[in-house]
């Protein structure tokens, strides 16, 4: 019993620590994400409403720190440390996990934001990544146009479909929506199973490329203070709008699988370091609003029984 508290409350822990223990197995699995994330996607934009899902103000002030406070880090952290500055400005410009909405609801949040706010978060950086990143480390074999087709390729199966077949769903066969709807917690295992996927990519990516444990140390420890102060500052900007776990989410927790794409593809591929200490950040400060949410729901039931 009190293993499967544990197991409950720490799922996220749980699913990377497997992910980093069994890492020559689960690496091999990765044939299976884009598999789990439509499924995962689709379950949650079941839930979503469609009317729900347009540009809110708070979107427009997320976006800007997105890709506004990007280059301002670079060019502040690069006289310093080059490959710091490289791994923080790509976790910042990164758009929003596909599965931040899948948390959000976990928490309380506003699913529909999120996922409104995740396309454009991830237009976004197909606009601002090609023109950024040439900047600091040049590949003239890429154009504008070709680089963001290849960002948008990348999440446009993986975000628009399930969005669309899931709208389709809910028009066509109600009956099945309802079904789908009805299952509770689904996507959320869906995604705890693709955490330990990528968790074991990114262990297997650390051992092919090794890095110094000075660098490894400074760009994790950086990382970790962006990490959050992101989620510190997409929750002040939710509270304006009276989001605080919708605007948390939204700016904080971020498609890092599309980082370490994007940073091998066109920065120095050892910045890549910087979204794997992502992953590792992010999903501990899920893993610790998860536990506080399901605690202070647990107290509540008590008083309202006793």
């Amino acid at each position: 019993m009190i293993i499967l508290r544990i197991l409950k409350d720490w799922t996220l822990p749980v699913a990377m620590l497997l992910g980093m223990i069994g890492f020559p197995l689960f690496s091999r699995l990765s044939f299976l994400m884009p598999y789990l994330i439509f499924a995962m996607l689709l379950l949650t934009f079941c839930k979503v409403q469609p009317r729900d899902l347009k540009p809110q103000p708070m979107h427009g002030w997320l976006l800007l720190f997105q890709l506004g406070v990007a280059p301002i880090a670079y060019l502040l952290l690069n006289p310093l440390s080059p490959l710091t500055a490289q791994a923080v400005t790509v976790c910042i410009v990164c758009p929003t996990a596909t599965s931040a909405a899948v948390v959000t609801g976990k928490l309380g949040g506003d699913m529909a934001s999120v996922s409104s706010f995740t396309m454009l978060s991830n237009v976004g950086a197909a606009i601002a990544v090609p023109i950024l990143f040439p900047f600091i480390e040049p590949h003239p074999e890429n154009s504008f146009l070709s680089a963001s087709l290849l960002i948008l390729s990348k999440v446009f199966l993986l975000l628009i479909c399930p969005l669309l077949l899931a709208f389709w769903i809910r028009r066509t066969w109600p009956r099945i929506h309802q079904k789908l709807t009805a299952i509770p917690d689904l996507a959320f295992y869906l995604w705890t199973g693709a955490l330990t996927i990528v968790t074991a990519q990114i262990i297997h990516s650390f051992l092919l490329e090794p890095i110094a444990i000075y660098d490894l140390l400074i760009i994790g420890l950086t990382i970790l203070i962006i990490c959050s102060l992101q989620f510190f500052i997409g929750k002040r900007i939710g509270d304006i709008y009276k989001g605080r776990i919708t605007g948390g989410q939204a700016l904080g927790q971020k498609n890092t699988i599309l980082a370490i794409w994007m940073a091998h593809a066109y920065l120095n591929p050892l910045a890549a370091v910087g979204p794997g200490f992502y992953v590792l950040w992010q999903n501990s400060i899920n893993s610790w609003q998860i536990w506080r949410t399901r605690k202070r729901t647990t107290q509540s039931i008590s008083k309202i029984s006793s």
